[in-house]
């Protein structure tokens, strides 16, 4: 009975195992590696990099670290509308053999800093007694701006279409005669003359005094104004009549023209003698004499009235020394142009004076008529104007220096 028990227990002991053995294996799970916490411990150098490389770690940074590395600014490049400068040095490469040097010295202090050219010249026969600026004297011309309105006037009244006291309607209820049209430059009073006139008229006259050509004889270096052989395309003729538009004038152009109105009629080739022969053998050369006295009494008031109480009062240093002037102020091709032309009144010495600066803020036909004002007032401490002044061909032997400042 006990042999039979135990080989019983083997017999189910062996069975068991034979089944188990059947059966698959059962998986392992997986489990995820646990990391060393040295691993993660981080060195206090490697810390202090790690966290200066944060943005809450550089927005930590002291004060004092920022202001000892400032970023640069950019600096962005100053624009300008105008391409000339307003100052400059107006006498640079001047040759002033042949020129009389007390006109030339009240010149040059006249202009001063600014950017601009001078031209002065005897009504009498023609002769330029200085030139400041001769580059910029003696380039192919400027719009004349509202210098233009002294040939409409004569254009004008030569055609019987104005008289002196005739009256424009210029605005609203507001008439202007000639005189105070001249006085205050004003620019619908010569659009509607102009419109008027018509082109070929005033074409016509125009060319008659001097505009679109040569002014000077035998100047080396000078070059011809423009003026249009046709209304230009998209310029109203009121445009060209009040500004100017479309038409190059040289200061030398317009120093001849006023020199025909100062002296009464004759238009002289203007001279420039440059040699001891050619200052002992000048002698005038009139290029044309023109019917024109008869008008004139009827212009000179307005050009008197602009520099009495107009746009060229700054011209009028002495009342009892009256210049008769007129301004331009107008912008050609980002050149702001300031133009001032005149002649005195009184006084055995006449003299025509033409300023042109060029430039841009500052620049303006009331500011060449301050310029022109102080050349006359500077001459007339010389004793210019009452007769004490001769020209002495002295001033051949002086040097640039003299006026220089």
């Amino acid at each position: 009975m006990r042999i039979h028990k135990t080989s019983g227990s083997f017999l189910l002991l062996s069975l068991c195992i034979a089944l188990a053995a059947a059966l698959p294996a059962p998986q392992k799970k997986s489990k995820a590696p646990v990391k060393s916490k040295s691993a993660t411990v981080v060195s206090p150098k490697k810390k202090s990099a790690t966290s200066a490389a944060s943005p809450k770690a550089a927005a930590a940074k002291p004060k004092s670290a920022a202001k000892a590395a400032p970023k640069k600014r950019r600096t962005r490049p100053v624009y300008s509308p105008w391409s000339e400068p307003t100052f400059a040095d107006s006498t640079v490469d001047d040759d002033i053999t042949g020129e009389d040097l007390t006109v030339r010295r009240a010149a040059v202090q006249a202009l001063g800093p600014y950017n601009g050219a001078v031209v002065a010249v005897d009504p009498l026969t023609g002769r330029i007694l200085t030139m400041v600026n001769q580059k910029l004297a003696l380039q192919s011309g400027f719009q004349p701006c509202s210098t233009v309105k002294l040939p409409v006037a004569m254009a004008g009244l030569i055609e019987g279409i104005i008289e002196r006291d005739t009256l424009l309607r210029v605005q609203g209820s507001t008439r202007l005669n000639l005189t105070e049209a001249l006085a205050h430059s004003n620019n619908s009073f010569f659009a509607m003359l102009g419109t008027k006139l018509g082109f070929d008229r005033f074409s016509y006259y125009a060319r008659l005094l001097g505009l679109g050509e040569k002014a000077g004889l035998n100047i080396e270096g000078e070059h011809a104004g423009l003026f249009p052989k046709e209304l230009p395309r998209g310029t109203p003729m009121g445009m060209l009549t009040s500004f100017g538009e479309g038409i190059a004038l040289t200061p030398l152009e317009l120093a001849a023209l006023l020199v025909s109105f100062s002296n009464g009629g004759t238009l002289y080739y203007l001279q420039y003698p440059r040699t001891l022969e050619e200052v002992r053998d000048f002698m005038p050369r009139v290029k044309r004499h023109l019917d024109i006295g008869r008008w004139l009494p009827d212009i000179k008031p307005g050009m008197m009235g602009a520099v009495e109480y107009g746009t060229a009062r700054r011209a009028n240093y002495d009342p009892s020394e009256p210049v008769l002037g007129k301004t331009g102020t107008c912008t050609e091709n980002r050149v702001h142009l300031g133009w001032f032309g005149s002649f005195n009144a009184v006084g055995r010495n006449k003299l025509v004076v033409v300023v042109l600066l060029t430039g841009g803020r500052g620049v303006s036909g009331p500011t060449a008529a301050e310029i022109g004002g102080n050349m006359y007032k500077n001459l007339s401490r010389e004793d210019f104007f009452a007769g004490g002044w001769k020209f002495s061909p002295l001033a051949l032997v002086s040097t640039q220096s003299c006026c220089g400042e």
